[in-house]
Formats: C-alpha cells, sequence, structure tokens
C-alpha cells in the first residue's frame, strides 16, 4: 500500500515531468498503467515497463509495438533511461524493496504515480471525472459511450478492459476527457476536473484513509477543486455522496435512476446501473450533450470486462464480476438474478484485502446470503500482510445458504465444476486473482465426465524396484490405450529429480487420474500418493496412510494381530549386532521396502548378523521372522473383493527377487492346490487384512499355509498395496482365473480410483 508520508516524499511534483522525453513504467500490465502506456505511445513518446507476470494485457501492449519486461529488474530500467526518463509506479510497487526504484534512484530519475501521470496527460483536456465507492468503472464507461454517440469524440481512460473498444481507452481526438477517479491512496488529486460524478460512498480503503471521517474529508477536498463553471453530478439516494454534495459550495446536479428514460432502461440490467446510466447521463448533459443522443449510446453499452461480464451463457452460465464490496457484491447479484431469473446462483468469492475484509465480516456475510449457494477461497492480500484473525472462513461462518470454503483459489474450477447442476449460474466475484476462476471453470467444464479418460501412467520410481516397475507400467499403458483411454506414461520421480515441473499435473489439461504402476520406496510408502493429493489429483490404489502402513511390515504385522489375523513370530531390529530371540532358521527382510528385495533365508544362527547387514543396506530396520515353511500363497483383492489365491512354487525353494521376476524360475498355480475351505478362509484373510488397513483398490496379501494339505495354519507375511501389473505378476494371474482379462482389470482399477477419489472430493 501507499502511505500519506510517502506519497508526500518520495515523488516528484506533476509539474517535474514537463522536461520528460522518455517513460518507463513499473507495473505496467495493470488496467490503468497500459491505457496509459498507450497514450503516450500514441502521441509518439517512447514508452517502456515491467511486470511480474506474463498476461493477456502485456502480450497485447508487445503487440502494439510497446516494450514489456517480464520480472522486475533495475537493468531493464537502465538499458532503457536517459537523463530525460520518468519513471512511473503502480501504487502496489514497494518502494523499499523495488529494483526500479533503486535502479531510478541512482540514475537520479524522478518517480511519479501512475496518478500523476495521467492528470499530465490530461491537462490540456477538460476533464469529467468519476469518482465513488461502487460503480466507477461502469459509469466512466457508459459516459464515454454517451458522448461519442452525441459526437463528442472523448478520450475516455477506464480501470478495465472494454471489450467494445478492445482496450481501457478510448482515443477521441475532442476537447473533453472521462477517466475514472480511484479515492485509494488519494490518486484522485492528481486530476484537475471540470466535473465530477459521485456514483456514491461508503468507507472503504481502510488501509489508507483509516476512518470514515478522513475519507469523507478526502473526497471533499477532491470536488473542491472543481471550477465554477463545472458541476458535482451527485446520485441523491446515497447518503454519502449526499453528504458530500450538501458540504460542496458549488453547482451539484442530483440524479437518480428515475431519471434514466424509461424508453432505453430496459437494455441496463440491475437497480445498480440504472443509477450509473443515470449518472453518466447527468455529466453527458452537464457537458452539453443531446439527451437523447447520449442516452441512447449509455444504453449502447455492452459493458466492461469482469463487470457482470458473462462468458458462458446455456445450460450452465458463467459469469466474471469485480464486485468486492457487501453493497456491490448484493447488486450484482440482484442484477443477476435478473438476468438469470429462476435460476441458481453459485457465487465463487474472493475477499480482497485483509483491512477491507477485517471490518466487514457481516456485511459480507449477509450480501453473499442473497445467492443460492456460496464458495468462499481465501483473501487476496495484494500488498498487505495477513491480520490475525481476518480469514475466509470467518465468512462462511456467518452465510446463512449452502456454503462451502475452498482455500486455495487454484482449486476452485474443479471442485465447483463438480458441484454445479444442470442450469445453475456460476459466478466468480471478487477484485483479485479470483479473474482467473470463471475462464478456468468454463475450461474445466469441457473436461471428460465419462470417459474414455485421460490418464497418466506412472512407472520408473527411485526405488530398487524401478526395473520392474517400468515393465508394469508398460504393460497398463498399452492396456488402457486399447481400451480406448489417453495415455502418457510418465516418470513422476525422473521428472521431479530432473526438471522439477509438474506443470502438466495442473490446469484443466491434467490427466483425469494416475495410475500407479509404482513399487517400493517412495512409491508404495504414501509419498507418491502424498505428492498427487497436494495436488488433488485422483490415483490409483491405497490412501497415504494405508500405503504407509503397509509397507511398514512390522506395524502392519501389529495391527493385523490385534484384528486376530495371524502373523510370524518375529523381531524388529535395527543393527546388525541387536540380539534376536528366535530359535529355528528364520528370514531376514527390510522393514520398509517392497518385494522381495534384501530377502534373506537364514538356516544358520550365525549367518544372522551378515543378513541383517544386508537387509540394512537397503533400509534403517529389518524384520527377522520365523522361517515357516509350507506353501506361499497370494490373495488378490481387488475393490473388496478377494480374488482365487495363487499358489507360488519357485523352483529353487525360496521365494526370493530372482525367483519372482524371472519367467519360468516360478510355477504359479492358480487356484493355489488347496481344499475348497482352506481356499476360502485364505480369501477371507485376504479381505480382512486389506479391510483391517483400510486398504483400496487392488492389494495383494502373502500368506504361507504350513501343512497345506492337512491342518493348513495361515500366517500373513505382508500386505502390499500396489501390486505388480508385468507378465509374471500374480494379480493379472488371479484376475484371468476370475475371468478378468487383463486390459478389463486396468480399467477396473482406474475406475474405482474415479469413484473413490470423487466420494472424498
Amino acid at each position: 500500500m501507499r502511505t500519506p508520508q510517502e506519497i508526500q516524499t518520495a515523488f516528484s511534483p506533476r509539474e517535474a515531468m514537463d522536461g520528460s522525453s522518455r517513460f518507463f513504467l513499473v507495473g505496467i500490465g495493470g488496467a490503468g498503467m497500459s491505457a496509459l502506456a498507450r497514450m503516450l505511445h500514441a502521441l509518439g513518446i517512447p514508452v517502456a515497463g515491467t511486470d511480474s507476470t506474463e498476461t493477456d494485457e502485456t502480450n497485447r501492449l508487445r503487440a502494439e509495438g510497446i516494450d514489456v519486461i517480464i520480472g522486475h529488474s533495475g537493468d531493464a530500467l537502465r538499458a532503457f533511461a536517459t537523463d530525460k526518463t520518468a519513471v512511473v509506479l503502480t501504487d502496489a510497487i514497494d518502494l523499499k524493496i523495488s529494483p526500479e526504484v533503486a535502479a531510478a534512484r541512482e540514475l537520479k530519475l524522478n518517480l511519479f504515480r501512475r496518478s500523476q501521470l495521467l492528470g499530465w496527460l490530461l491537462k490540456d483536456r477538460r476533464v469529467i471525472a468519476v469518482t465513488g465507492t461502487h460503480g466507477k468503472t461502469t459509469t466512466t464507461g457508459m459516459l464515454g459511450s454517451g458522448l461519442t454517440s452525441a459526437g463528442f469524440d472523448p478520450l475516455v481512460i477506464v480501470g478495465a478492459n472494454i471489450p467494445a473498444w478492445g482496450s481501457p481507452v478510448l482515443y477521441g481526438k475532442g476537447e473533453w476527457a472521462v477517466v475514472e477517479a480511484c479515492e485509494a491512496y488519494d490518486s484522485f488529486h492528481d486530476l484537475d476536473p471540470e466535473i465530477v460524478v459521485l456514483t456514491n460512498l461508503e468507507l472503504d480503503h481502510v488501509d489508507f484513509h483509516g476512518s470514515w471521517e478522513n475519507l469523507k474529508a478526502s473526497v471533499g477536498r477532491f470536488v473542491s477543486t472543481i471550477p465554477a463553471t463545472g458541476a458535482l453530478v451527485y446520485c441523491q439516494s446515497d447518503s454519502g455522496a449526499s453528504e458530500i454534495a450538501e458540504a460542496f459550495s458549488g453547482k451539484t446536479l442530483p440524479y437518480s435512476e428515475a431519471d434514466f428514460p424509461s424508453a432505453v432502461a430496459r437494455s441496463t440490467s440491475g437497480d445498480h446501473n440504472l443509477r450509473n446510466a443515470a449518472g453518466a447521463l447527468g455529466a453527458a448533459t452537464a457537458a452539453g450533450a443531446d439527451e437523447t443522443l447520449a442516452a441512447n449510446g449509455i444504453a449502447a453499452f455492452t459493458g466492461a470486462e469482469r463487470r457482470l461480464e458473462v462468458l458462458q451463457d446455456g445450460e450452465i452460465a458463467v459469469v466474471d464480476d469485480y464486485a468486492h464490496h457487501p453493497t456491490e457484491i448484493a447488486a450484482s447479484i440482484q442484477a443477476i438474478r435478473a438476468r438469470f431469473p429462476n435460476r441458481r446462483i453459485v457465487v465463487a468469492f474472493q475477499p480482497h484485502l485483509y483491512s477491507r475484509t477485517e471490518g466487514l465480516i457481516p456485511e459480507f456475510a449477509a450480501a453473499l446470503s442473497s445467492a443460492d449457494e456460496v464458495v468462499l477461497t481465501d483473501i487476496y492480500p495484494a500488498r498487505e500482510n495477513p491480520i490475525p484473525g481476518v480469514s475466509a472462513a470467518r465468512i462462511a461462518e456467518l452465510v446463512t445458504v449452502p456454503v462451502r470454503y475452498v482455500p486455495s483459489r487454484h482449486l476452485l474450477p474443479r471442485k465447483v465444476a463438480a458441484w454445479l447442476q444442470p442450469g445453475d449460474v456460476a459466478v466468480g466475484m471478487g477484485a483479485g486473482n479470483i479473474s482467473a476462476f470463471a475462464p478456468a471453470l468454463i475450461a474445466e467444464l469441457k473436461r471428460a465426465q465419462s470417459g474414455p479418460y485421460h490418464v497418466w501412467v506412472a512407472y520408473g520410481g527411485d526405488s530398487a524396484e524401478r526395473e520392474v516397475s517400468i515393465l508394469s507400467g508398460r504393460a497398463v499403458a498399452k492396456a488402457l490405450r486399447e481400451r480406448g483411454h489417453q495415455v502418457d506414461l510418465v516418470d513422476i520421480s525422473e521428472l521431479l529429480l530432473s526438471k522439477g515441473d509438474l506443470s502438466k499435473l495442473i490446469g484443466p489439461n491434467r490427466p483425469e487420474v494416475v495410475f500407479l504402476a509404482v513399487h517400493g520406496t517412495n512409491s508404495e510408502d504414501g509419498a507418491m500418493q502424498g505428492l498427487l493429493e497436494t495436488l488433488h489429483v485422483p490415483y490409483t490404489g491405497s490412501g497415504i496412510q494405508s500405503s504407509a502402513i503397509a509397507m511398514d511390515k512390522n506395524l502392519t504385522k501389529q495391527i493385523l494381530e490385534r484384528e486376530g489375523i495371524r502373523v510370524p513370530k518375529g523381531v524388529h531390529v535395527t543393527s546388525a549386532t541387536q540380539s534376536v530371540d528366535l530359535t529355528g532358521p528364520v528370514v531376514v527382510k527390510p522393514n520398509a521396502q517392497g518385494s522381495t528385495v534384501g530377502l534373506s533365508f537364514v538356516s544358520d544362527p550365525a549367518e544372522v548378523p551378515a543378513a541383517i547387514a544386508r537387509s540394512l543396506s537397503y533400509d534403517a530396520s529389518v524384520l527377522v521372522e520365523e522361517w515357516i515353511t509350507g506353501m506361499e500363497i497370494s490373495v488378490p483383492v481387488l475393490i473388496d473383493e478377494a480374488l482365487p489365491p495363487v499358489e507360488i512354487a519357485p523352483a529353487s525353494g525360496k521365494y526370493d527377487f530372482a525367483s519372482k521376476y524371472t519367467v519360468g524360475a516360478t510355477e504359479e498355480v492358480c487356484p493355489a492346490r488347496l481344499s475348497e475351505s482352506a481356499l476360502a478362509e485364505a480369501q477371507r484373510i485376504a479381505l480382512a487384512a486389506h479391510r483391517a488397513l483400510g486398504c483400496r483398490g487392488a492389494t495383494r496379501t502373502d500368506i504361507m499355509v504350513r501343512d497345506p494339505h492337512g491342518a493348513a495354519e495361515m500366517f500373513v507375511l505382508e500386505v502390499n498395496t500396489l501390486p505388480g501389473m508385468t507378465g509374471t505378476s500374480l494379480l493379472p494371474n488371479s484376475a484371468r482365473t476370475a475371468g478378468i482379462p487383463f486390459d478389463e482389470l486396468c480399467e477396473r482399477i482406474l475406475l474405482d480410483a474415479l469413484r473413490s477419489h470423487e466420494t472424498t472430493a
């Protein structure tokens, strides 16, 4: 924010511009600044500038021949400047940290505010200044259109793009200039108006004015500069504007919505816009325009960007609106109801500034409650620091219609798109970067709703099972393509560790779902799931907590035991020298590695420390378990239904990494050669383990069956939350036995992920 002390001490007087022949604009992409850049350019005065972000407006300026540099840099100013260069700043620029300000001081160049440049450019024109808390932009545009219709050929400068003009500026050559004059930071004091239109006045911009009395005094000083030949055109139904008019000693011209001709009023939506039209007409006639011609021009005005701008009208209408004060919000919703009668209005609102929100929380809630449903997102801070206790959530608490709170504005398009119903009118509302919401919502509504889907198959990773994952990913990608889906095969770990670019996982072109064909650490343990949760992208398999628990074999055993599921006796160790109180042969394995990586079968107790040391090279802790002999089976669960158990019969007698992944090294029999009752019991145990860990999608529970053809005692070894999907993998084998071909299996997993994440959205 700009402080009174900065205004008095940091900027040169406006007349110091008289010797300037070049202008450098800092924040050139803003609507007000870009208008000034165009005016300078049209006058043949060299102009360039910087802005923090590339936008449609900065691209338009470049296309018109104006040099725009993205990124604030003192070097850009140094390259452009001569001793005749004026440096002009938007009020959002922090003088303490701006590289351009530092460079200007180094070069001993004058600093000016945007409003000073505007006043300087208008010094030879007769100025009509439109000010007030609400309606400035629309009234300015209407007045410009009215004067044009009356043949005055005015110069018009508006604080927003006017689609019909293709610019915030209408370049007229007549004697009159119509400008939007903002009361924020006293910027309107840099103008010399002959006529002032005061639309209304409420307490706003409290970060600068502080109180109603201070704001009123500032506006009073502004209107007091109107010459005896001029006039104050004010809205008599507004108490604030009337209070200013009563204290003004010059000519006053009151107006109300009833003053706008009824014959053309039908073109104007909302009572507030009828008042705006009446104010524009009053100023036009004060300037000498024919009333009928001016009224027709005002009625023909098609609106400003983000002022009740209908971006899409159809089964779902999408409106973009700048309203950011409770009075404006209530007026806009009233106008939208008139424009779209008998339709549900869903307003996505972003409060603007902590200082504005702080004193108006109940008023914001009351105004928003005139909608049918409200979605609130976090406050747009602009140049402010947060104020403790000031949050959009406090507004949400007081809204009396159905309300949702989505803290991140980036999530608004996808969330609102999911909540909308046919016939709804969705409105993006606010003065901050909520402006991106409505276009993004339209793009979101065009995304596939019922398939085929855009799918990322995540494969590779950075675990010891990387190669296996590559095989899984390729197989899944091929299958899903055969089912008609658009598939991208992506190594997310490689992407993160090389480019760090996840931009394709956000925005309207992101995948509908990520199929996780990754295995092992940083993939199967909740890490990959956490990343995708943060990005709010649906993914296959279990969630963060279940994945992390299942990867921790020791924790899994504790949970399963509490559920009455039998597991092998074991010891959790972190050192090769740690005592192991187990007799007989043991199995030694990393506690939190997938698959059979680092696994050892040890018959001789003397070899246990070496086996532990080997496993510790893969993980920080190790599980030493009794070696249960018998039949090893694996029981997949697919979407909460147990599939046929698979018998694992390695030729070596030990199901290690080589046996698991080498073609022909292990015989897999499905269903396992067990009795019907034993098969059913294995399925019951696998489903119970799946549920005990809170898993979803597809899992695979590994079980040892002691005395398989007798008592068939069963011990759960582990639960895999992302089973392998290669040609030798157990889940596809079991699914085939159940009559589910591989491509259908992949699609079932994919569709389940979409359903699961839809219910948790």
